[in-house]
Order: structure tokens, then C-alpha cells, then sequence
């Protein structure tokens, strides 16, 4: 009975052999400066846009925009200069005074009837030269064209705006709305309304997201709602998904390319005279997960920073945190084993090299799901995916960072298959490892590994 016992713990839990071998791994792979490198690395790759829009925001182009109205129509100018003067009272914070955006001066144009093509060619020059940022062109029957375009006839050019910045610059939605205001306020006008009215009359209503009504668990009493934070809605679930990819790379990232460089400098040979190859996949595999743990304590450490900075760390749902380091330890263990097998069955580093997008997969491709996901968080789909063990850590943390969360018992389920799952993988990967480590010269072959794994 007793050498049952210490037959089991052997086979599935860690020698001391294996624990040496993963302190001799991690302490010479959190030396070298690929590492540390690879710790700044990525969260300028992953966070270097967010960076950037929260750069812009703290210090936005407030200079004016300066914006030629080429007014066919010759009715309008006017009323567009003034929803614009109107529009621009937003630039300035009501509560700083400080300006936070640019305001739009109009500068309207004499209208060249004879050469309308060489007058538009004249005016995109204009803006070539940054004379100006951008023209207005507006039809002749701008104001009453609506009342006429229904059916199948084929439309005429509309209002066109022209400007060197794209679609991604919000100037076309903002003299949009400046423009459409001043229609409304044009067509008022002529069905009677006093002008100084039509404002008042056109004010819109915002229709804010509203937090998901609960009763209080103490009291009984049922909460009052409040008003989304935009930042919560998205930034922080995205900014989750992110920090938990970045962890998982910095210790899985690495293993393969390591497992082969040892094998073609005979290094795996010396161990394998100390210990079985069992001991030393384990320990590859410990110093994998040490290394995405040591990550983790600075990456959530800057993030806690950040939050505090931007003064929003009150909206980070704490209670995901430890369910986070569970996703964590379960995603790296999984794609180190993966790695270790298949470092073990290449012979040069460039061989590892071209298969680390299999290891990366799990982690890269819920980011191109993430806008199903987010727009429907408790669909089947987005509930589908998350319970699928390869991407369950990624699209579980997300989705139970969004507003309203997920059922309590989804994030149970999702992780007793990641467990089940990764235990299947390691199993394989071990049996794997065991044969290819000794192996030289043989290409590698997904067929043979899939055998070698199956039929040990």
C-alpha cells in the first residue's frame, strides 16, 4: 500500500530533480535581457495605442480649424455659421475652462458657377498648403432635397466635406451635426418658426447606459441605477483580456525555442543522466508558469497604477482578480506543455520558430472575436467560445469584466474544462516529450506527433 502511495505521488506531482531543473531554468531565463526586454516589450505593443489616445486626451490639438463653406444653395451661411458658433461652446470644459477640443472657424467662399470643378481643385490646394483644413460644399437644393429623394430615382451628389485627415478624424461627424442643425434650424424658418426658437425646439435628448438594477443582499432594498462609465464598459474588460495574454506569452512564449536549443546543444542529454524526461518536461513547465507569475506582479502592479492615476480604480471589479491568476496558471501550464512536446520534436531553433503561431493561438485568436463577444457578452456565441478550453481564460476574464457579468456558474464549468483539458494536454505532451526529446535529424510531422502521443 505504501509503495502504491508514493508510486502515485511520483507520477503526478513534482520530484525534487524536477524542481531543480525549474529553479536551473527560470533563474537563468529571468537573467538574460530577452527577458527583461520582453517585460517592456509587450505592454508597449499591446497598450502602446492606449497609451497614445490617453497622450492625445491629456493633450489635444485645441489650435482652430479653419473650414471653407462653399455654399450653393446660398440660403444657408448664416445658419451654419451659427450652429457652428453654437457647436464650438463644447470645446471648453464647463468645469476647468480649459479647452479640450478645437473650434472650427467658418470662412465662406463666393460661389464660382462657371468653373465649379477648377474651384473645388483650387480650394483641395488650399488645404494641401494647410491654409485651410477643410471646405463645406453644399448643393443648391440642399435644404428641400429629402422631400424628394424617395423611391428608386437615382440620387445626386449631396453635401460633401473635403479635408486631409480621413475617416478616423471625428471633424466629419462634428460639422455633420453643425450642418444638420443649421438645415433644421433653415427649414423652421421657413414654415414660421423665429429662428432664436429652433435651437430649444432641436435639443437633443442623450440616452445614457444605465448599470443593471440589483436588490441589495443586506437590506432587501433594491439599488438605484447609475450611468455606465464608459471606461468600465470596454477599457477595463479589454485592458483584462490584454494583461492576461501579455503574462501567458512571457512564460509560454520562450519554452519552445529553449526546449530545442537545449536539445541541439546536447544539454537534454546531461539531464536526462540525473533525472527522467518526465521530471524534466515538469520542470520546464514550473519555470514557465514562474516566469508568467513574475510578470504578472509587474504588470498588475502598473496597472493598479495606472487605475489610480486616472483615478477609476474604484471601478475594477476586484472580486475577478483571483479568478484571474486561476485562468492564468491554467492557460500557461497548458501552452508550456504544448511547447515542451513540441520543442522537443524540432531539431534547430528555426524549426521551433515556424510553429510558435500554434502556441500562440489560443491567446491571438479570441482577440479577433472580441467584437462578437462584447456586443452580445451573454450570447451563445460569446458563451460558446468561453467555454471552450483553449480560449476559455481569455474570453471567460472578459466577459465577466463587462457590466452584468456572467451566470456564477459559467466561470465553474469553463475552468473544470480547462482543468480536464490541460491534464489531456500535459498527458499527451509528456508521452511526446518523452520520445522526440531523444530524437535527431527527423522532420517534424504533426501525423507522427499525434501518434507519438496517442500510442506513447
Amino acid at each position: 500500500m505504501h509503495n502504491g502511495q508514493q508510486s502515485w505521488w511520483r507520477r503526478w506531482f513534482p520530484s525534487r530533480r524536477a524542481w531543480l531543473i525549474a529553479k536551473r531554468d527560470y533563474i537563468a531565463s529571468v537573467r538574460t535581457k530577452s527577458f527583461l526586454i520582453g517585460l517592456i516589450l509587450f505592454p508597449m505593443i499591446f497598450g502602446g495605442g492606449a497609451l497614445g489616445v490617453a497622450i492625445m486626451k491629456a493633450k489635444p490639438d485645441v489650435r482652430d480649424r479653419h473650414v471653407a463653406l462653399l455654399d450653393r444653395s446660398e440660403k444657408l451661411t448664416p445658419y451654419v455659421i451659427d450652429a457652428v458658433s453654437r457647436k464650438n461652446g463644447a470645446s471648453t470644459d464647463a468645469k476647468t475652462g480649459f479647452q479640450t477640443s478645437p473650434k472650427y472657424v467658418i470662412d465662406a467662399v463666393a460661389v464660382n458657377a462657371d468653373d465649379p470643378a477648377g474651384q473645388r481643385l483650387a480650394l483641395c490646394d488650399r488645404i494641401r498648403k494647410h491654409e485651410l483644413f477643410g471646405f463645406v460644399e453644399l448643393p443648391a437644393d440642399v435644404l428641400h432635397r429629402a422631400a424628394r429623394e424617395h423611391g428608386n430615382a437615382p440620387q445626386e451628389q449631396g453635401a460633401g466635406f473635403y479635408s486631409a485627415t480621413g475617416s478616423v478624424d471625428r471633424a466629419n461627424a462634428w460639422m455633420g451635426g453643425a450642418l444638420n442643425d443649421a438645415i433644421y434650424t433653415a427649414r423652421l424658418a421657413e414654415a414660421g418658426v423665429n429662428a432664436a426658437d429652433a435651437p430649444a425646439l432641436l435639443k437633443a435628448v442623450n440616452l445614457d447606459n444605465m448599470t443593471l438594477v440589483e436588490r441589495d443582499p443586506k437590506t432587501g432594498s433594491i439599488r438605484r441605477p447609475v450611468k455606465q462609465n464608459d471606461f468600465a464598459t470596454f477599457a477595463l474588460p479589454f485592458g483584462a483580456m490584454t494583461l492576461l495574454s501579455m503574462v501567458v506569452m512571457v512564460g509560454a512564449a520562450p519554452m519552445m525555442a529553449g526546449v530545442t536549443e537545449d536539445k541541439s546543444q546536447r544539454i537534454i542529454e546531461m539531464l536526462l543522466g540525473i533525472a527522467t524526461a518526465f521530471d524534466l518536461m515538469t520542470g520546464k513547465v514550473i519555470a514557465g508558469v514562474a516566469r508568467s507569475l513574475t510578470g504578472s506582479l509587474l504588470y498588475v502592479t502598473g496597472a493598479t497604477v495606472v487605475l489610480l492615476g486616472m483615478n477609476v480604480a474604484g471601478l475594477a471589479p476586484l472580486a475577478v482578480l483571483p479568478w484571474f491568476y486561476v485562468y492564468l496558471l491554467a492557460e500557461v501550464t497548458l501552452l508550456c506543455a504544448m511547447a515542451s512536446a513540441l520543442g522537443a520534436a524540432c531539431n534547430t531553433p528555426q524549426e521551433a520558430g515556424n510553429l510558435v503561431m500554434i502556441i500562440l493561438a489560443p491567446v491571438m485568436i479570441p482577440f479577433f472575436l472580441i467584437a462578437p463577444i462584447t456586443n452580445n457578452p451573454n450570447g451563445a456565441f460569446a458563451t460558446a467560445i468561453s467555454l471552450c478550453p483553449p480560449f476559455t481564460p481569455t474570453t471567460m476574464i472578459l466577459r465577466q469584466m463587462m457590466p452584468g457579468g456572467v451566470p456564477a456558474w459559467q466561470p465553474w464549468v469553463g475552468l473544470l474544462g480547462t482543468i480536464v483539458f490541460t491534464i489531456f494536454v500535459v498527458w499527451g505532451a509528456s508521452r511526446v516529450f518523452r520520445i522526440a526529446i531523444l530524437m535527431q535529424g527527423q522532420p517534424v510531422r504533426m501525423k507522427t506527433l499525434a501518434q507519438w502521443a496517442i500510442r506513447g
